[in-house]
């Protein structure tokens, strides 16, 4: 005799498990892309609201401590679905899959003016780090802005010579036009240029030689004086930026879906259907660590773009199994990328500039199944499979602008050295006839360490647990949590650098879910 369960209580419980699903997870990660309301009974209906609150903390390259980066994160979920027949169905999904939200704060190299930037620049150029031939022992801001301040002085006493050189040149010349001979005339001279200390000086042509190189020397010197002005005013306003490390991250997804049952019993279903994704971002590189690169701003206007979902679903009603394997393509956006890097100037590169940008979205595969074990006890799975190993973010000209220190490919902004697994697994219990429980643990990989300093996390452990009621035949609410042990991770700078460590960090997650079924 075949074994089986009632199907109804064994739903009943399910529901508890998605309210607070993948949540907080490697690279921009969010929401799961959660698709099982889709293969829901009948027409159905769902709308979800979760918060994470994360608290990472850890220390800067020089031992500061860096208090908690991760800002609160919220988002929603909806989805409806409903059969047109006994083989096809129609559905809309909504949700917010990828995102970021961090905020540096406190004393660390992550806020506040970038004065050792600032010195190890100067230095780079006129001090200790430079070539022999240009190290004039300027090796920070102090001895900087004096030595600006001293060669102001010195222009101003070559500007009294070469007035005192100019005006002498003028009386001899005078003297020319009134007929004195030219052998007195270089007399003259040569016995005036030997009282300065200048013997070379034998007569009136050199002389003119010597006024001429004083004027090539002092323009010499008042274009290399602005110059260093130029340096001075850029140094002062990446100085006087005392700002904080922000990066946030915002996305919106709109799935349609339309499916179709074959086999035997109608056992399997494929389904698939467009995707349009909305996605902006702002970023603000702030304090000593991110060296050259402080004080850069990245906004990117918000951007729609589509993709396409497409999988294949197992059903065996009567023993409470479904299986689906999901695929998710990548989503190319065009955006224009609003840049502004103050050092940039340094190199002759304009500092404010907009340009369009592409920017890839991850592919991805989900797994969910689920089996009964007795008619009241459910088992569930959930694989995720995201490459973030071929993600990047590579803004134009804070690329353009590294390519000076590393090469004609530059750097990124945001990269990720592994792929992304997330294994989920739980069980759900009916206690009453609208009262079910659940509980989860779960694993996530992380996209590599060391890993971006925007967001310094390498994977979790979570633990969850769940619970559904019913309101009546129809309409059900559902609330859950998962507390998370976020792995430890070393923030990196895109030039590879290592410039914090994060350890013992944790978070939680709640979530609520108020749903509509009619079979």
């Amino acid at each position: 005799m075949r074994s089986s369960f009632t199907i109804k209580p064994l739903v009943t419980a399910i529901a508890a498990f998605s309210v607070a699903s993948v949540a907080q997870a490697a690279g921009l990660d969010r929401s799961g892309q959660d698709t099982t309301a889709f293969f829901q009974d009948g027409t159905y209906a769902e709308a979800v609201y979760t918060y994470i609150d994360a608290d990472v903390t850890g220390r800067d390259a020089a031992g500061n401590k860096v208090k908690d980066i991760a800002e609160d994160y919220d988002f929603f979920r909806y989805g409806v679905k409903t059969d047109i027949d006994n083989k096809f169905s129609i559905g809309v999904l909504y949700d917010e899959p990828w995102g970021a939200a961090a905020d540096y704060h406190g004393n660390n190299d992550f806020v506040g003016s970038p004065s050792r930037v600032a010195d190890s620049l100067i230095s780079s150029r006129l001090g200790n780090g430079a070539p022999e031939a240009d190290n004039i022992g300027v090796n920070n801001v102090e001895q900087f802005k004096g030595f600006i301040n001293q060669t102001a002085d010195k222009l101003a006493e070559g500007r009294q010579q070469l007035a005192t050189l100019q005006g002498f040149e003028q009386q001899i010349n005078a003297d020319i036009a009134g007929g004195e001979p030219m052998s007195a005339i270089d007399q003259r001279v040569a016995e005036t240029a030997a009282q300065l200390g200048r013997p070379e000086i034998n007569s009136f042509a050199a002389f003119q030689q010597l006024v001429n190189g004083t004027e090539q020397s002092l323009a010499d010197g008042e274009a290399n004086y602005q110059r260093l002005k130029g340096l001075e005013g850029v140094l002062d306003n990446a100085l006087t930026n005392a700002e904080a490390t922000e990066v946030e991250v915002r996305s919106e997804s709109l799935t349609g879906l339309l499916g179709m049952k074959f086999g035997q019993n109608n056992n399997y279903q494929i389904y698939g259907g467009p995707v349009a994704q909305r996605l902006k971002a702002k970023v603000k590189l702030r304090g000593n660590a991110y060296e050259t690169a402080t004080g850069y701003d990245l906004n990117v206007n918000p951007d729609i773009d589509y993709g396409w979902i497409a999988g294949l679903q197992y059903s065996k009603p009567e023993i409470a199994l479904k299986a689906s394997l999901t695929y998710r393509s990548e989503i190319d956006h065009e955006v224009t990328a609003s840049e502004y890097l103050p050092l940039a100037a340094l190199r002759g590169v304009p500092p404010n500039q907009a340009n369009k940008m592409e920017i890839t979205t991850p592919e991805s595969v989900n797994f969910d199944f689920q089996t009964g074990i007795n008619p009241t006890t459910l088992a569930t799975a959930k694989v995720r499979w995201v490459p973030w190993g071929d993600f990047k973010i590579t803004p134009p000209l804070y690329n353009a602008a590294s390519q000076f220190d590393y090469g004609s490919k530059g750097l990124n902004l945001v990269d990720y050295d592994d792929d992304q697994w997330v294994v989920e697994l739980g069980l759900a219990k009916r206690l009453q006839p609208n009262l079910a429980i659940s509980g989860t643990i779960g694993w996530d990989s992380g996209s590599g360490d060391p890993t971006t300093s925007l967001g310094p996390i390498e994977g979790y452990y979570s633990v969850g647990a769940g619970a559904k009621y019913n309101l009546d035949e129809n309409w059900a609410i559902s609330a859950g949590g998962k507390y998370l042990w976020f792995g430890d991770a070393k923030g990196q700078i895109p030039n590879g650098n290592i410039v914090s460590d994060f350890k013992d960090n944790d978070g939680f997650i709640l979530g609520v879910k108020l749903s509509y079924q009619d079979k």
